[in-house]
């Protein structure tokens, strides 16, 4: 399920015959990348090129003209699924996201079903996530667990009785926009205090001015402190046990982090239906598999 061990656009296998296949997008403020994921979760051919700073929505479909035709004989895909940072402007077929300034507005879907002569189906990077770690991740098995993806921003989903949960606009799990510090620190939607501020790559690298794998013990600790408290929020709410936890903040602190959220935890959940609560690290597999269980979840 690791994007980098798959075979780039110029080398698919060969001679494979594949039951289901899913072309997955994933946009970010930095990447474009495409890829065509098989029902099991792997990556089949995959190509991604730079976000540049104009004509963006034509490199995106270039790019996915060529993935599609890099795809081999026999893994036609039969949905699209496009990730991109929340939340997602269902009315336009697009995200209405700060980070991604230049697809605000646009129909996304439309003119990507037009391009891949495909059913395109859009979500946030953060239930995308949660999709694929039901799919084939760290949830699998798994009827109620919340997952939660910190890494540029802080996004994620829920599970609950086996079923990713929605709400009325379809932007159920924007866990960045829980309110952590009330009269803190500035946030990109406009308000203030918001987890995304305090505990995302750019909040964390903007305040030590260092990268993430050299950020100082105390940051380590405030940014457990205050993903124990939204955790313990979170589970309170949606009624699980169980908060799975994957991207580049993470990876990069290490136990440390999850060290400094375990002692958080003992004094923020005390409620009889949390005992046992449990924040576990998942590797995670990938933002083209999740992209890819966007799609699949449209067939199922």
């Amino acid at each position: 399920m690791n994007d980098a061990a798959a075979p780039t656009a110029s080398s698919p296998e060969p001679q494979l015959t594949y039951l289901t296949t899913y072309l997955a997008i994933d946009l970010s403020v930095t990447r474009l990348a495409a890829g065509v994921v098989d029902d099991a979760g792997k990556l089949i051919v995959r190509d991604r090129v730079a976000t540049p700073s104009r004509h963006v929505w034509p490199a995106l479909a270039r790019l996915v003209g060529r993935v599609i035709a890099a795809a081999p004989e026999g893994a036609r895909p039969a949905r699209c699924g496009v990730a991109c940072p929340g939340p997602i402007d269902r009315v336009v077929g697009g995200t209405a996201s700060a980070l991604l300034p230049e697809w605000k507005g646009f129909p996304l879907r439309g003119q990507l079903e037009e391009v891949a002569g495909l059913p395109v189906a859009i979500d946030s990077v953060g239930r995308a996530f949660a999709s694929a770690e039901a799919w084939c991740g760290g949830g699998s098995g798994l009827r109620d667990f919340a997952a939660v993806l910190i890494g540029d921003s802080v996004d994620g989903g829920v599970v609950s009785a086996g079923r990713l949960l929605d709400g009325r606009t379809g932007n159920v799990g924007q866990f960045g926009h829980l309110v952590v510090e009330p009269e803190g620190r500035s946030c990109s939607c406009g308000g203030v205090g918001c987890l995304d501020a305090y505990v995302s790559a750019r909040a964390i690298e903007s305040e030590t001015n260092r990268p993430l794998r050299r950020t100082p013990p105390s940051v380590v600790d405030t940014t457990g402190i205050l993903l124990a408290r939204a955790f313990a929020s979170v589970a309170a709410i949606v009624d699980t046990t169980r908060v799975l936890v994957a991207g580049s903040v993470p990876a990069a602190l290490g136990q440390p982090l999850f060290d400094a959220i375990a002692r958080e935890l003992t004094v923020r959940s005390r409620l009889p239906h949390l005992t046992g609560l449990s924040v576990i690290p998942v590797p995670g597999g990938g933002p083209l598999v999740a992209a890819a269980a966007i799609a699949r979840s449209t067939l199922r």
